[in-house]
């Protein structure tokens, strides 16, 4: 019987970019890559190589600096290291979402322990840019409606790694607004807890970031209880 990380592991190598895009708008797939190749292998067999469910806690689209360089949600290449054990070759990269995720893995007592309970993920895997930037699905209506068939999609698919549908954590206000329309139309939670994303946090709330933490905390131990 495949393990969550077996079925992860082949999602992830298997993705390509969306042909259906908006001028201006682009995807990073760096999953073409053998070295993040060899990390998702990594990463996923060590932390995933079970039948647990875990509680899915799903971002925008990646940034261009954490997972559209690793290929692992909200980590960025340094972070991959210090805090997963997972030596690699890439350039340090500087994501603030990354920086106050692995506070947050590291309150669970560390990442086997945090990633134990919680899958982080996305509802558009890859990474998307304008005009060189990070962008996200929901910036605009054009780029919303093209990639709708591609998020309900990889959603669905990333359930079957071995999801607990009773809960999710969506990270952001405005994403909780795309994230609770597809759940009124494809039903794959029982109910959705929204948090600040972390980008937001460290950009507009810094001077607050315990208070974040601890509800951060909070809110995930109460999903898992």
């Amino acid at each position: 019987m495949d393990t969550f990380a077996d079925r992860a592991i082949a999602y992830y190598l298997s993705l390509s970019e969306p042909d259906q895009l908006p001028p201006g708008v682009g995807a990073i797939n760096p999953y073409r890559q053998p070295a993040v190749q060899t990390i998702v292998n990594q990463f996923f067999s060590t932390y995933f190589s079970d039948h647990t469910p875990r509680v899915y806690v799903l971002g925008i689209n990646p940034g261009r600096f954490g997972a559209g360089v690793t290929g692992i949600s909200f980590t960025t290449p340094q972070n991959l290291k210090k805090y997963c054990g997972i030596d690699n070759d890439l350039p340090p990269t500087p994501e603030l979402s990354s920086r106050f995720i692995y506070q947050i893995v590291e309150a669970f007592g560390g990442a086997a322990a945090f990633y134990s309970q919680f899958f982080l993920t996305s509802l558009f895997p890859l990474a998307l840019v304008r005009e060189g930037k990070n962008y996200n699905f929901y910036d605009d209506k054009a780029t919303t409606a093209a990639l709708w068939p591609n998020i309900t999609a990889s959603v669905r698919q990333q359930l079957t790694f071995g999801c607990n549908r009773k809960v999710a954590v969506c990270l952001g206000r405005k994403n909780a607004t795309f994230l609770q329309k597809l759940n009124q139309e494809q039903r794959f939670f029982d109910r959705i807890v929204t948090l600040d994303h972390p980008r937001y946090i460290l950009q507009y709330r810094s001077r607050d970031i315990e208070s974040y933490v601890d509800r951060y905390v909070t809110t995930l131990a109460d999903c898992v209880s």
